[in-house]
């Protein structure tokens, strides 16, 4: 295979990224600072065109403008706003009394309700931590083996990065939607189809609830096969827990789940319009645990946005027509209504929240992680732009070509390459950039069977990946997250080799979605049609 000078200048490029952001520098500022201290290098060699430079404006314009990744800070706000609600406390204690006089029910209800807040608040770190917190202590005190303790919390905060509602999947979404086009109009396909942050959502629901699946029968085979490992708690340690103790801390947030996900799956709602319902469904549900006095407006809000999206979604709402029939004058002034319920459910629970001193902190780290998300990717488009007008597009191709094993070396590589960069790299990092590169190629390509590649497929396979090397000692988020808040007798290799049982399985998962590829594929199917 034949390099050229500016070919070579992206493997330096690339690799150089990776050694600064290593030492420590800002993602976006060193993505940005080295595709444009590269471009002014091959400008001066003569192998780049400057007028790629021109593009710059255009692309930041087209992604601040973009709508799917207003998604971004809606589901951001969400998550925060139930971290700091103290959902996920009430949760964790009100499992931990169901199960916990069972071997091994600390450890179910850990994994219980990292599913729940993975598919309530997405965020990986803000679970990790915060189970770490609550329920790390409680294990060992319980006579939980520490490995078996650390390795459940690790695993379980990781199911934010593959249970939907997920930010990693709306991001990954709009850029495999980018990439899918690409590769379309590369092949001659002038009217290319589209794949959405939907169709992603539903691909990564059973295969989410597998895993979740996969982690309960290792903790019940671990209270079998090893009961000193996960002990029972004693029935007079054990305090009882009423049903309405247990449906006040799990309706809330299984509610709120099924409003955001069924709105997506049964075509009320895009992901962004969802990401809106989630938005003030975690304002009402602070609301109610922050405020005294009658509750009873809040919950008619609820019920009014349940009432609102039935009816956008059911009648032509549009008051700027000639003709609009008695009914359906009837049902817009019962969405006026109910707009109206629902604005004063949203002030009642916002003035609760404020005078509690949580909006400030919500507001505050909404900004902080929705500024960085596009900082970022306004460097990645920066670093990607340069990155192609130096003929990297070209090199990666031929790169994947030349593999040895065609399609499944191509993927295969592709995967080891992000499992790997996975142990430095944020999530962020790793989906605007390599994602760009790789996946417009790899849609171009066909299976052993003829079939072509499968975006959404695809992007569950990424999703996963990314996941498990989250996971993955010595360098994986997750641990790192973990260690922060673990007591001092808990040691790093307790939490490294605690990990080492939930990466086989995240591996055992990928192997089985490797085979079993309609896992991802048949629910969008089903829900958008083939």
């Amino acid at each position: 295979m034949h390099v050229s000078i500016a070919q070579y200048l992206d493997l330096i490029m690339f690799g150089a990224v990776c050694i600064v952001l290593l030492l420590g520098f800002p993602v976006a500022f060193t993505l940005a600072g080295t595709g444009l201290i590269f471009g002014l290098i091959g400008y001066a060699i003569g192998v780049f065109d400057p007028s790629f430079l021109l593009a710059i404006p255009q692309r930041i314009f087209g992604t601040m403008t973009n709508e799917v990744l207003i998604a971004v800070p809606l589901f951001v706000f969400m998550g925060v706003m139930l971290e700091r609600s103290k959902v996920a406390e009430e949760l964790l204690e009100t499992m931990g009394k169901l199960f916990g006089t069972l071997r091994g029910g600390l450890g179910l209800s850990v994994c219980i309700v990292g599913a729940l807040l993975a598919a309530s608040t997405g965020i990986v770190g803000a679970t990790v931590v915060t189970m770490g917190l609550l329920s790390l202590p409680t294990m060992l005190e319980r006579g939980y083996s520490k490995r078996l303790a650390c390795g459940s919390i690790a695993a379980s905060g990781t199911l934010g990065q593959i249970i939907p509602p997920s930010i990693v999947l709306v991001i990954l979404g709009d850029q495999l939607s980018n990439a899918y086009q690409k590769a379309q109009l590369d092949m001659g396909i002038f009217s290319p189809e589209t794949v959405s942050v939907g169709d992603l959502f539903a691909g990564a629901l059973i295969p989410g609830l597998m895993l979740v699946a996969m982690y309960m029968l290792y903790q019940i085979a671990m209270a079998i096969l090893k009961p000193e490992s996960s002990p029972a708690m004693p029935p007079e340690l054990g305090e009882s827990v009423t049903i309405g103790k247990v449906l006040h801390a799990l309706v809330p947030p299984i509610v709120l789940i099924i409003a955001v996900l069924g709105s997506i799956l049964a075509g009320i709602a895009t992901p962004t319009e969802a990401a809106a319902v989630g938005a003030v469904g975690s304002i009402f549900l602070a609301g109610l645990r922050m405020g005294e006095g009658s509750s009873w407006p809040i919950y008619l809000a609820a019920v009014a946005l349940v009432a609102v999206l039935f009816l956008t979604a059911s009648i032509d709402l549009r008051i700027a027509r000639n003709e609009i029939s008695d009914f359906e004058q009837m049902a817009i002034y019962a969405a006026a209504i109910c707009c109206l319920l629902i604005t004063f459910g949203i002030l009642l629970s916002l003035w609760r929240v404020f005078r509690a001193g949580i909006l400030s902190q919500v507001v505050a780290g909404t900004t902080h992680v929705t500024t960085m998300v596009f900082v970022i990717l306004i460097g990645a488009s920066i670093f990607s732009l340069i990155f192609r007008g130096l003929g990297g597009e070209e090199l990666v191709h031929e790169l994947l070509k030349d593999i040895p094993g065609g399609t499944i070396g191509a993927i295969l590589a592709v995967m080891v390459l992000m499992f790997v960069l996975g142990f430095f790299l944020d999530f962020l990092e790793i989906v605007f950039v390599v994602v760009p590169l790789v996946a417009p190629i790899l849609l171009q390509l066909t299976m052993p069977n003829g079939d072509p590649v499968s975006p959404v497929w695809l992007g569950i396979m990424m999703a996963v990946n990314l996941q498990t090397s989250f996971l993955t000692p010595p360098f994986g988020f997750a641990l790192f997250y973990l260690r922060g808040v673990a007591p001092p007798n808990v040691k790093t290799s307790d939490i490294y080799w605690g990990a080492v049982p939930f990466v086989m399985i995240q591996m055992f998962a990928l192997v089985v979605l490797w085979y079993v590829p309609s896992l991802a594929t048949w629910l969008p199917k089903v829900v958008y049609g083939p």
